[in-house]
Parts: C-alpha cells; structure tokens; sequence
C-alpha cells in the first residue's frame, strides 16, 4: 500500500518556523492549489491544503519561499484527531517530504 501525495500549488503566506525547546522546527503551510477542470459557472476553484514541515525542510522553505511562490511538493497525507471542549475534531494535512521551488512570485511581476 503507498500514501503518497504531489501537488503544485501557491503559498497563501509568508512561512514563518516554530522551533521547539528539543531543537525541532516544525513549518505549516496552506498550499492553494487550483483544480484542473472548471466549475459549472466556467470559473477554476482552488482547494487550500494545509502541509506540515519538519526541521531542516521547514528552514530552508521559510529562508526561500514567499507568499504566492509555486512551490511543488512531496509528502503523504495524515488524519489526527483533538479534543475541543468536549468535541472531537479531525484534521487531515500534508506530511512534507520534499519541496522544490519552481517559481516567485516576483519574478513573474
């Protein structure tokens, strides 16, 4: 069985690095990434995934990406579960992999 996921998509924000006091640095990124088909009203709608990255993954995209950069990414999807008063809420993300930068949004400008 593989769990594996590939997405081109654009950052919806400036990446900024949680580091932990076990020298681990964790990155989260909402990745808007747009469907290759149009809707009923001809338009292309977006899904926003949101993608995790850990440690030297996690600084090197903060160091070089920026909001609205296409980033493509390696990595395989997670459910996790938490409890918010009382309730319990799941969560389905993105475990990073690999990122390659693939364009900046300044350089397109």
């Amino acid at each position: 069985m593989h769990n594996l996921v590939y997405l081109i998509g654009r950052l919806t924000e400036d990446p900024e690095v949680k580091k932990f006091d076990d020298e681990k640095s964790r990155l989260s990124i909402n990745l808007a990434v747009q469907r290759s088909f149009k809707n009923e009203d001809g338009i292309y709608e977006t899904d926003f995934i949101r993608c995790i990255l850990w440690n030297g993954i996690a600084s090197h995209t903060s160091e070089y990406c920026h909001k609205g950069d296409l980033v493509g990414i390696k990595g395989r999807l997670q459910t996790r579960s938490y409890e918010d008063k009382g309730e319990t809420k799941y969560v389905t993300e993105v475990i990073v992999d690999r990122v390659s930068f693939l364009a900046s949004k300044k350089g397109e400008e």
